[in-house]
């Protein structure tokens, strides 16, 4: 019984030994053939394959951008992923007599549900008159210098002078304006964190 034990013992061992050694050789076949498939792919798209060449028009930089939508890679599942990205060059721009601005909210960038950006011009005496919203909001000037001014929620004004790079916080409810400055005017982008939010001008 001892030498039946013993020889059996063994063999289950030889038996898991070889086992592993074939798994391993699996795994290292399937990796060198993985590497092969994407270099071969992507001679396909350099060198020879006339279906893998795009001759017709094309927007570079974009391209440049999304190279995985370009030319997706071998383990890309083509499964549907919803947009997180929105470039304000997309958006509609409004024209006014003192400026312009653009906006990206829920609307056009359906997964940003708790912020909404918009980008704006304002010509030197251009004014965003006084209005408020129902959301917090952040503003960073991007160009020139620009007129805040706010009434807080006891009545009290604040006036003050902002340039390039000076950042801006208004809460929810406190009315404020913003005017462009001589030499030219400013712009800026303002964050609200709500992704639809709405504003309520203010009549006199």
């Amino acid at each position: 019984m001892k030498n039946d034990s013993t020889k059996s013992r063994f063999s289950r061992r030889g038996f898991l030994g070889v086992g592993s050694a074939a798994l391993a050789t699996v795994a290292g076949s399937l990796a060198v053939s993985g590497a092969i498939a994407q270099e071969g792919q992507q001679a396909a798209i350099t060198r020879t394959d006339r279906s893998a060449t795009d001759p017709g028009p094309s927007n570079s930089a974009l391209d440049g951008q999304n190279q995985d939508s370009s030319w997706p890679p071998a383990t890309d599942s083509k499964s549907l992923v919803q947009n997180f990205k929105y470039p304000f060059s997309f958006a509609n721009k409004r024209t006014y007599e003192g400026g312009w601005s653009r906006e990206v909210t829920v609307r056009e960038l359906p997964v940003s549900k708790d912020l909404a950006g918009v980008n704006m011009r304002l010509t030197a005496g251009g004014v965003r008159e006084l209005h408020w919203h129902t959301a917090d909001e952040w503003a960073i000037v991007l160009y020139g210098s620009a007129r805040i001014t706010a009434i807080d929620r006891e009545g009290k004004s604040f006036v003050a002078e902002t340039k390039k790079n000076d950042l801006c916080y208004f809460p929810s409810g406190i009315p404020h304006s913003i005017q462009g400055l001589d030499p030219d005017g400013t712009e800026f982008m303002l964050v609200f964190d709500d992704g639809n939010f709405w504003s309520r001008r203010l009549s006199c």
